[in-house]
């Protein structure tokens, strides 16, 4: 088959994949697609908390057609035995002739052997065709198994005179309606959205996904709030029975309180912290233990400067809007910050609406 019909090929997989974002950590959202004779016969992406994966998916809906069929996968399948058998069995008993794989899995389970045990079934392997993308998609997967630790993006709302709030932290319509939609599919992408104890305590915020039809999308709500003081009565402590909220706070911090809210349904989990400041590279190793590959970062300027000097930020996602706040407004970036934010590269800008966005990407 021609190298332009596997990229296409290959495209739709990854389209398939970006429909579990969020919703299979700690598995990668996979997407697969089964080609015979040009035409696809099986998609599958990986389901609800990872299981089933995206192959077998695939395979179950392409049936007796997937005999002597390629497959399309945009990461190597898995070889091991966890909580299903191993994909590669799969593929194999399938009949599957040749499999178009666009990365390796460096989970050290995997790591290669995936496309070994195809290879020795005398399965066609090849490797790479849309790599560059399928790295984007699989980025939380690929940190947490490289790194520790998840893919952080850190969003803000920034005035055109560089401020994200009033001086009395009094929250701003700073950015329009298109914006807001955009930050709920984001969120409805992310594992998990963090804010600090100051945002949390200042706007009361829900932090679910508010797109229609997509509430069952809102990722695990986390505060870093070192002395357990969110409040009892907060959006986000009444609704933990509805979509989780966990609390990352200090060792010190008050067992009473931690026992008050862990009876509303809160997850109260503990670090170490330095003059009321929580270590949020320990954070990010304990979110990424519990199996968090996504983690958008909407906190206010506190926790992005946190995060930005500690070398932590792996996108930078700024909503510029064309409104001023004027100069007693709360500054986006304190000194320090802004110039750990030329740390990272500026790549895409895109208009939405009367706003504009500008990603920045570890480079």
């Amino acid at each position: 088959m021609a190298q332009n019909d596997d990229l296409r090929f290959m495209n739709a997989a990854l389209a398939l994949g970006r429909r579990g974002l969020g919703r299979t950590w700690p598995n990668p959202a996979v997407g697969a697609v089964i080609v015979k004779d040009g035409i696809i016969v099986g998609r599958g992406w990986t389901q609800p908390g990872g299981r089933p994966h995206a192959e077998v998916e695939a395979l179950r809906r392409a049936g007796d057609a997937a005999r002597g069929a390629t497959l399309y996968v945009t990461l190597e399948p898995c070889s091991h035995h966890g909580k299903s058998p191993p994909c590669a069995d799969a593929i194999v008993a399938a009949g599957i002739s040749r499999v178009i794989s666009a990365l390796e899995d460096p989970n050290p389970e995997v790591a290669g052997k995936g496309h070994a045990r195809l290879r020795a079934a005398g399965i066609i392997v090849d490797v790479g065709a849309g790599e560059a993308e399928a790295r984007r998609d699989h980025a939380g997967h690929l940190r947490r198994m490289q790194d520790g630790r998840p893919h952080v993006m850190l969003k803000l709302a920034i005035s055109a005179d560089g401020k994200v709030a009033a001086a009395d932290r009094r929250p701003l319509p700073i950015t329009g309606e298109a914006v807001r939609e955009r930050v709920h599919l984001m969120r409805a992408h992310s594992d998990a959205i963090l804010i600090g104890i100051g945002t949390a305590l200042a706007d009361d915020p829900m932090l679910t996904c508010r797109l229609p039809g997509m509430a069952a999308s809102s990722p695990v709500r986390i505060v870093l709030d070192s002395a357990l003081r969110l409040p009892l009565g907060s959006w986000l402590v009444q609704s933990a029975r509805e979509v989780p909220v966990w609390i990352i706070a200090g060792i010190e911090a008050p067992r009473a309180a931690e026992e008050n809210l862990r009876a509303l349904g809160v997850d109260v989990l503990r670090i170490g912290a330095a003059n009321g400041r929580l270590d949020v590279a320990a954070a990010l190793k304990l979110l990424a233990a519990r199996g968090i590959t996504r983690l958008l970062v909407e906190g206010g300027p506190t926790v992005a400067a946190a995060f930005l000097a500690a070398d932590l930020v792996d996108e930078a996602m700024l909503f510029v809007s064309p409104n001023v706040v004027g100069d007693d407004g709360i500054d986006a970036f304190n000194p320090s910050a802004e110039i750990a934010l030329l740390r990272l590269q500026q790549g895409e800008a895109e208009q939405i609406g009367p706003d504009r966005l500008e990603i920045y990407q570890r480079r």
